[in-house]
Parts: C-alpha cells; structure tokens; sequence
C-alpha cells in the first residue's frame, strides 16, 4: 500500500491513499459530494461536472473530484498539506450552473415519473439549483428505446451520465448499449434497436439517476414512501444475494439489491430482480387431501390427522426441496428419523460427500475471486447458474485473471481458455501445475453438473488433487439455496437420493418440485405453489415461500444469513417449521419447541457454525480419495436460467423471458 498523505477537505485535514480520487477522499472526511456519471464500481467517465470542487492554489476554475487523484495535487505553501474546498462560492455558483444546464431539456414531468421520490437529480436540484432557468427555447425531446420486457425507457428524460452503458459494458459483459451522436443529438441508443440479451441488465434501472430507465413491471403501482421495505437473503441461486423486499400491504410490489461487498457487491440477477410476480399466483392456500383421485379442500386439523395415520407404523423418506430455510430441513430431519426414516437433500442426485464440509462447500470465499490469477471452471456455466459470481469472475478476467473451462464451450462474457468436455480433460489436468508464480492461489469452482453423474465423487476428488497440485482454493457452486444448509444438519441418506426412496411407504415431499416420484409411495406434499411436487401430493400442506416466514440460508461458499419475513402466506397457508411442529403433535412425538427461537437453539446445539451470521467458517482440508472417473461430457445443471423453481415457473415474466432466450438460440431461418 502507498504511504498515506495528508490533505486538508473544509478545514479538515486527514490521511487518505494517494491513489484515492477527490471525490473518495471526500466521503472519508464525511463530506458529501454530489454526482450523477461516478459510481464506485464503474470506469470513470467524469461528463456529468456535478462532483465539481475547489483546487486552493491549483487552476482558478473548479476540477472534477471524481477524475483527480490525490497524488496529483500541488503541496501548499511551505509543505503545507494540500488543499481542497466543497463549499466555496466557486464552487457553488459551478454547482448551480452544472444543474442549470442539466434541467435545459429534462422534462418537467416528475408527478408521472416512476423515479419519484427516490431521484438523484430531484434531491440534487433541491440542494443545488436555483429557481429560474435562462434557457426560453423549446426542450429537446428523444424516441424511446425498446429493451425488452424489463426495462421501461422514457430517453427524454436521460442526463447523458452514461452509467448504463459502462454497466452493460463492464460488468455485464454485452455490447448493446452505447452513445451517438454530439452535443445537443448525442443519445444513449443500442445496436440496431436490439433488446438487451442479459440476464443482469435489471442493474441499470438501480445505476440509472434520473427516471429515464424504469422497471417495466413495477411501473405506476406504488410510490416509495408506501412501500414497507425488508432487508433479506435471495433463494433464486444459492449465491445468497442480500436483498431489499419492498410490500404494500400484503403484497410484494419490487425487489431492489442491497450491498454486500462478500457477496453480491450491488448486483442481483434479473430473476431475483423480477420474480416477485410468481409469488401472487398458483398459490397453495388451503389443505387438500386426495379422495377418489381428486383434491378436496380440507381444514388444518383433518389434513394433519390424515398425515399422522399415514406416516404412523410405515417407512417414511423426506425429500427436502431447493428453496427450504435450515430451520424447516431440521425440523423435518428430527420428525422422520425420529419415526426411524431417513431424509435426503440431494435431489438433483449430485454426489456430494457427507459430513465433509471442505468437499461439498469448498475452502474458497466469493471474495478470493477479486484477487485471483487463474480460475479453473469444472462443469459449470457461472453465467446461468450465478449470474452475479460470473460477473465477479469477469472483473477478475478484465484485472488479468487467466480463466480455464472444462465444459461443454459457452459466451461466458469473457475469454476462457477451454481444456476439453470430457473425463479425459480433467484426468489430464490434474497432474499439470497450475500454482500461480507470484503466490496468488487460484480457485477450482465445481459445479452441479459435474457432480450430477454415477463418477461425481470422482470428479470432485480430482478437482481437490487439482487444488493441492497448483496452490488453489476450492468452490463447490451449488445451485439450491438450501442446499449447503441441508447438509450442513445431516439432511442425508448413505446412498443418495435412490437408496433414499427406494422400498418408501410414504414420502413426505418438503417443496421438492424437481423430483419425480414414481407411482406406489404415499406423498404428502408441503410447499408453497401447485407445481409438480403438488400434482403428485395424496395430502398437501399449504407452507409459507422465502418472503413469508423468516429463516436461515447457508449460501454456496458456507456463510449464514439471516432472510426476514416481508409479507404473509395466502389465505391458510403456515410457516414451514411450524407446520412440522404440529404434525410432531398429531404423530405423538412432539420436538421440543414452541417457538423459532426454540427452535433455532436447538438447531446451533447440533451445529454451531450456524451462529455465526454472515461469517464463512474455515472448512478442514479432508481430500477425497476416490478417482475411477467414467467416459461421460460434462453437462450443465441449469438448462432454462429462467424456469428452474416453482416460484418462477409461476411467473408469466419469467416464461416470457424463457421464450425470448429459447427465440434467440433457436437457428435463423433463411427466407424462401
């Protein structure tokens, strides 16, 4: 790090990093400056001037903050620190001007605009304009762009900060958004009218400081100021995204990111984004129970009745599904093998090692993929699987990081160096050095795919002899975001998901929409939406989704958090841990607590890493010694990004969105 230097902000002199720019150095002097074009976490484009500050002893006009480093300012006088002012009349009159010119053409349309409320260019008019305009002559207007079913765009009202552009350019990874034009006919536009082909572009209405992008499904339904607003954790991956749910009354009206530099940095997936319309539809909101092959509404106390004279005396398995919180997986473990049955959490069928938390976690964090030099991908398509991890794998790329695939070759946004599709790649691989020379260890990220067929525990065997031969660090990318959780208390059977099932009675189906059961077993299923898992119930319990019942995630790299309750279930519909306490009850076998808290102690007596939230626990190296690696190609987990849970199969955005990707990987077809 460079030695610190002192600089003087409003009569206050700290030490900052010479490298830091003005406008960085000001916010750790707790002094606000306002912009529009800088963010932290795009290229500097410095064309917006509202960062404009004082330079004492530099040129008499005002600088840009965000486009100057402290390294190059003058010394004062007599070795004096240097000197920088936000609050002199020059810089006032700069700052007016700068909002002067910027409200020329915007319209004056703000009890219309969806950014109300919630406007960067509002906020800084009130704090930096004035009351008049000079200008008299007509305003500009633009033609509105169309993105796609996401994005709403109203360009009239677009301030040139270019933030869009760097964001789908930069951490995107697309090349459909750019700026043409000069002066008063510069535009933002995108290539030949194209919508935008990402599954991350639903950052740019967040990026955007004016109302000019705004998202398509959320508009004219509610102003901020109504909106009751949850901080929680995203279920859609297992990346665990920090999120910010926003209700009105019972409803979810939007989805927004929250910072979480360890895992999401700002950023979430489009499906994150925009799935709240498929928690309003094929809502389980009351008991059924199957009677001459049909569903029948029934009362709570009936359908527990049914459930308990079901499982009593007969083989029980419990499938434990995708988007299950730890409490309810607990919950449900303690019930069946407290009826001598047995649970199982790997219902993708992936071969992962129990009780080896260094195998099925890994060692590495989300944040070792900042500072990595060589990244080897096995049997995963970031892009589809986590989104927001690629986009961290890119930025390592674009800082120099050297990107390997083993795979089946896909548009990853960056360039990869691809070793093979097949066993015989990863074989090959394994006794080659891939330890980075300055001392950076690099990162083996695995995925569900590799681990789906018969030689998974094979592969992730030599992925770990790839870990120990080149210095690097593993990341198993789980897929469910329940997962990690799930075999975290021991929701597993020896043998996996057939020996589970195999010879069961009554399969009691805890949201696992994914499986199919096969005719013979009684099914009780507990979820939240009529999906598959529902079509096949003999009794379904009508459970809460991750935005109605508070509960604990364990993401891929192994940390805890903590997701908060923003709304209620539907009509009937229970918390899932408390539904299994009352069926305990009705089964004469009653768990030992009455409340979540209760539940949740006696959940970090059997597993006390769960305490520690939003910490990654180190995992002991444990390699695995089992390397007979079959013929097959590596195929991916996650064929529809778009349709992969019963809460997005239930949303009509997201089968749209699933028709445009298919539309748009579908062979053109030459005209007759």
């Amino acid at each position: 790090m460079a030695d610190l230097r002192k600089i003087k902000i409003d009569d206050k002199i700290i030490e900052v990093d010479p490298n830091m720019t003005l406008i960085q150095a000001c916010e750790l002097a707790g002094v606000e400056v306002p912009r529009f074009c800088y963010h932290e976490r795009l290229s500097i484009a410095g064309n917006c001037r509202m960062c404009l500050v004082e330079v004492v002893g530099g040129p008499p006009k005002p600088a840009a903050s965000c486009a100057m480093q402290v390294k190059d300012l003058r010394p004062g006088p007599d070795g004096a620190p240097s000197e920088i002012r936000t609050n002199s009349p020059m810089v006032k009159k700069a700052r007016e001007g700068v909002m002067e010119f910027l409200l020329i053409n915007h319209p004056l349309d703000c009890p219309i605009c969806d950014q109300g409320g919630e406007c960067d260019l509002q906020d800084q008019a009130m704090a930096y304009g004035i009351d008049f305009s000079r200008y008299r002559e007509p305003k500009r207007a633009s033609e509105d762009l169309n993105l796609g079913p996401l994005v709403e765009t109203h360009m009239t009202r677009c301030i040139s900060c270019t933030r869009c552009v760097r964001f789908t350019t930069e951490v995107a990874g697309i090349t459909q958004m750019g700026q043409t034009g000069r002066g008063e006919d510069s535009e933002i536009t995108s290539y030949l009218n194209q919508t935008l082909e990402s599954n991350m572009q639903g950052n740019i209405i967040d990026l955007c400081p004016v109302g000019a992008l705004v998202s398509k499904p959320y508009a004219f339904t509610a102003r901020p100021w109504e909106l009751t607003k949850t901080e929680s954790i995203d279920v859609m991956d297992a990346l665990g995204s920090n999120i910010r749910v926003d209700t009105k009354g019972r409803e979810v009206m939007r989805i927004l990111p929250r910072n979480h530099d360890g895992v999401n940095e700002e950023w979430i997936s489009d499906k994150t984004r925009f799935v709240w319309d498929g928690l309003r539809r094929q809502r389980l909101d009351k008991p059924y129970i199957r009677e001459n092959g049909r569903l029948r509404p029934a009362s709570w106390p009936e359908a527990l009745e049914a459930a308990a004279r079901a499982m009593q005396g007969r083989k029980v398995t419990g499938l434990i599904g995708d988007l299950v919180p730890v409490e309810a997986a607990f919950s449900l473990k303690q019930l069946v093998e407290g009826l001598g049955g047995q649970v199982e959490c790997r219902t993708d069928g992936a071969r992962l090692p129990i009780g080896n938390r260094s195998a099925y976690v890994g060692t590495a964090r989300i944040g070792d993929i900042d500072s990595a030099k060589r990244i080897l991908l096995i049997g995963t398509n970031p892009r589809e699987e986590a989104p927001v991890l690629n986009a961290r794998i890119r930025k390592a790329w674009t800082q120099g990081a050297q990107i390997a695939l083993i795979g089946e070759p896909v548009d990853l946004t960056y360039e990869y160096h691809h070793f093979g599709n097949d066993r015989a790649a990863l074989a090959k691989l394994q006794d080659e050095d891939l330890s980075n020379k300055d001392g950076t260890p690099g990162i083996v990220i695995v995925g569900q795919g590799a681990l789906r067929e018969a030689d998974g525990e094979a592969v992730l065997a030599h992925a770990m002899r790839i870990c120990e031969q080149g210095d690097c660090r593993l990341l198993v990318l789980h897929t469910a975001a329940s997962r990690v959780g799930a075999m975290d208390v021991g929701a597993v059977t020896e043998g996996g998901l057939i020996a589970a099932i195999e010879g069961a009675e009554v399969i009691y189906n805890l949201g696992a929409d994914e499986v199919d059961i096969a005719p013979g077993p009684f099914v009780i299923y507990q979820g939240s939406h009529g999906d598959r898992g529902a079509h096949r119930a003999d009794i379904i319990l009508p459970g809460a989704c991750y935005t109605e019942e508070n509960g604990l995630f364990v993401n891929t790299e192994g940390r805890p958090q903590l997701a908060m309750r923003a709304n209620f279930a539907p009509g009937e519909g229970k918390e899932n841990w408390a539904i299994l306490r009352a069926l305990s009850a009705e089964l004469g076998k009653t768990q030992p607590w009455d409340s979540l808290a209760g539940l949740r102690r006696k959940l970090i007596e059997a597993v006390p890493h769960l305490a520690q939230i939003d910490q990654v626990p180190q995992n002991e190296w444990q390699p695995l010694d089992r390397f007979d690696l079959g013929q097959a190609s590596f195929r991916y987990a996650i064929k529809d990004f778009y349709l992969t849970n019963p809460i997005a199969r239930s949303s009509p955005l997201m089968g749209e969105l699933s028709a445009m990707a298919a539309a748009r990987r579908a062979p053109a077809l030459a005209a007759e």
